[in-house]
């Protein structure tokens, strides 16, 4: 059984980084955090904690890539410009809230899912709604 302390380790990675991108959430609202960290710490956050992958889960190999290299290097790069007191306290508040039986975090939810609507709304209106005359008028 040599798998099982693999996947304890997965299993201690995945909660490590789920804790991280509560804390990147919870960056974006706390004063002390420098703002170029607070805008890329809310790209990252939402992108992580959003439900819609910017390449679907369904497609073999491509699907989860984003979820296993794109979010934690992300994660990694905010991380290093957030200040370590700061982040420390940042992944204990966030720990404290997971221990609580998870954030409760459905404004924030909703926030994302609206942000990902209206920009599906904007892309269809921009290529399909408006006429190419439209465009370029002569």
């Amino acid at each position: 059984m040599t798998d099982a302390p693999r996947l304890e380790r997965l299993k201690q990675w995945a909660m490590a980084v789920r804790t991280d991108a509560l804390a990147l959430w919870l960056a974006i609202g706390d004063p002390r955090v420098p703002p170029i960290a607070k805008i890329l710490a809310a790209l990252v956050a939402g992108y992580a904690l959003s439900p819609i992958d910017l390449i679907p889960d369904f497609i073999p190999v491509l699907g989860y890539l984003d979820d296993l290299v794109l979010v934690p290097l992300g994660i990694m790069l905010v991380i290093r410009l957030i200040p370590d007191p700061i982040i420390d306290d940042l992944r204990a508040r966030a720990a404290r809230q997971f221990a609580g039986n998870g954030p409760k975090a459905r404004a924030a939810a909703y926030v994302i899912v609206a942000l990902w609507i209206m920009l599906a709304g904007a892309l269809f209106w921009h290529f399909f709604a408006v006429s190419p005359m439209d465009r370029n008028p002569v």
